[in-house]
């Protein structure tokens, strides 16, 4: 599916991951819209959020993920103030990496999208670490309209 087609009719219901982010005035450039760097930040607490449950881990003591790839496509501005929600899915899991569709959205309009890459990293080796079965499945479990 090209990313023309993902991105059509995009809502945050979409997505098995749904967070926001409050926008600061800091945020903001010259233009008066948020900056696009600030975008990275907002596709992280999605990513963030999604992967990261204190309740139930996904990764066990001493490894972590790592960014491999944001590609990250600028579709309208985001004004402060405000909010911004974030939509996150997987849509494919490697051997010990994970694919995600994320989305950007203020007041219902999609303003970003976006393909992450994140890598299982083993942080004594310092290299890429196989995904475990419980793993696989319970990323699998987050993909959804791919």
């Amino acid at each position: 599916m090209t990313d023309d087609k993902r991105q059509a009719g995009l809502t945050l219901e979409d997505f098995a991951g749904r967070s926001y982010d409050k926008l600061r005035y800091g945020d903001t450039d010259k233009q008066g819209h948020v900056n696009n760097a600030v975008f990275a930040t907002f596709l992280e607490t999605g990513r963030v959020e999604l992967i990261f449950d204190a309740d139930d881990p996904l990764l066990g003591a001493g490894f972590s993920f790592v960014l491999a790839k944001l590609d990250i496509n600028y579709l309208a501005e985001v004004l402060w103030p405000g909010t911004v929600e974030i939509g996150t899915r997987v849509v494919k899991v490697g051997r010990s990496s994970v694919t995600m569709q994320q989305a950007v959205f203020q007041n219902g309009v999609l303003c970003a999208s976006a393909e992450t890459v994140v890598v299982q990293f083993d942080q004594v080796t310092r290299k890429s670490h196989v995904f475990s079965d419980f793993q696989r499945a319970k990323l699998e479990g987050w993909i959804s309209g791919s």
